[in-house]
């Protein structure tokens, strides 16, 4: 009992160290994107509107069947009624009728079969926007996840900062103990660690902020042990040749799930069409039943309930032609409703491929901008840096005051902050042109 105990107990530290393990695991892009794809909300309502449509279909595909229905009634009357010999007499009767009944569509003007492929493409769409929302989401989680990265940095150059500052503390105070500088350049230097301290805070709350903003995306219960992957990302790696909008938008044409849903409900238009003008069309359908009946009389002899029955059994075959002359122009109606919606789709496909080119041309600017803005921060964060090493040198020596050095370390901080901003925002942007293109998001 005790070394099952002492195993079991093993196992149970085995399993818990296994999940911290697991919790602590950091998550890359493609697994942040994937998580949110399975557990959005939105992806989700998309995927029933698709599950939808395949029923729809299925409905469709099932109504070349012919159906099959089945009827029992049965009747008391009272009082008097009127008899065989022309007479009224006061008799209670019973009526027991069982029939069984089946119909099936020969002809219907093409109708089943236009609504079966407009069902087909009204799916095909179903599944378009499905992956419309994959592909939203998606962005949404590149976005965010590029702005932890952001902030990550950011909080590094916070306590490099705090470090620089604390190292020329040290040395004020070294300095001022030695009788080499004054007590206001102690005090100053105090200041300043303060300061940038307190900028550190700032930074590691927006830091957890944006984690928190990227755990919700991806539905995450909570954003605790959550952490991301920091790839390592060189400057060279970033810079390539960009595409020009034109060759981005022939290949999103062909990919775009925008515009394939589009094109899908404009086909199903043509389908809405032909299904109104189906009822100009003579409507055939065949049928054929069978049925038998009860009959009982109070105070007469009856034949028996089995006996009827039989002798009652009676069955049937048949055809209907249903030929449409006048119905109050309302199957015009319907072909002229069709026709305009079949226009509006037209334009509402015009309107996204628009709308694509001119999301394809901003994206390509922005990403110009975004490579032109890169290039020179990092001349400015270069050129910064060396600014301060220098001042700091003659700071150290007395040869500049605090107020230049102050000036200096602020500068060199704007530049790396803006070199760090501007390297992210060129890669979000060059990773939209990529996902116009049809490739994956990826940090790879």
């Amino acid at each position: 009992m005790k070394i099952n105990t002492k195993l079991l107990t093993a196992l149970s530290i085995s399993v818990l160290l296994a999940n911290g393990t697991q919790a602590q695991e950091a998550w890359d892009l493609t697994r942040c994107i994937d998580y949110a794809i399975a557990h959005n909300l939105t992806v989700k309502q998309q995927e029933a509107a698709r599950d939808k449509s395949e029923v729809e279909l299925n409905t469709a595909k099932w109504s070349r069947l012919p159906d099959l229905n089945g009827n029992a009634s049965h009747s008391f009357n009272f009082g008097r009624s009127l008899q065989a010999n022309n007479t009224y007499q006061s008799i209670n009767t019973q009526n027991t009728g069982l029939n069984l009944s089946t119909s099936v569509p020969l002809f219907t003007g093409m109708q089943i079969p236009n609504n079966i492929a407009l069902s087909k493409l009204n799916l095909k769409a179903a599944t378009e926007d499905l992956n419309k929302a994959k592909e939203d989401i998606s962005i949404e989680v590149a976005s965010a996840y590029l702005q932890v990265l952001f902030n990550e940095e950011l909080v590094k150059i916070a306590r490099q900062q705090v470090e620089l500052s604390q190292e020329m503390l040290a040395q004020k105070e070294a300095y001022f103990k030695n009788g080499k500088a004054p007590e206001a350049e102690w005090y100053e230097a105090k200041s300043r660690v303060a300061q940038d301290q307190l900028s550190l805070v700032q930074a590691e709350n927006d830091y957890r902020l944006s984690l928190l903003d990227l755990s919700q995306l991806l539905e995450l219960p909570s954003p605790d042990n959550f952490r991301i992957v920091s790839p390592d990302i060189q400057p060279e790696q970033l810079f390539g040749t960009l595409t020009p909008p034109a060759e981005i938008y022939s290949q999103a044409l062909l990919t775009k799930p925008s515009i394939k849903a589009a094109q899908y409900r404009l086909e199903g238009a043509a389908r809405s069409i032909r299904i109104a003008q189906s009822a100009y069309y003579p409507q055939l359908n065949f049928g054929a039943g069978l049925g038998t009946s009860y009959y009982n009389v109070s105070g007469r002899e009856n034949p028996s309930f089995h006996s009827q029955l039989k002798d009652n059994f009676s069955q049937y075959v048949g055809l209907s032609l249903s030929i449409p002359i006048f119905n109050r122009l309302s199957t015009r109606n319907r072909v002229r409703t069709a026709r305009l919606e079949q226009t509006t789709l037209n334009w509402q496909l015009e309107e996204t491929k628009k709308k694509l080119y001119k999301e394809i041309q901003q994206a390509y600017y922005n990403a110009v901008n975004a490579e032109s803005k890169y290039q020179s921060s990092q001349v400015a964060d270069e050129a910064a840096e060396a600014s301060f090493k220098l001042m700091k040198e003659k700071y150290m020596y007395g040869k500049a005051n605090a107020t230049e050095y102050n000036e200096a370390r602020t500068n060199w901080m704007k530049a790396v902050s803006d070199c760090v901003q501007a390297k992210y925002d060129y890669l979000f942007r060059t990773k939209i042109l990529d996902f116009y293109k049809g490739i994956p998001l990826t940090l790879k």
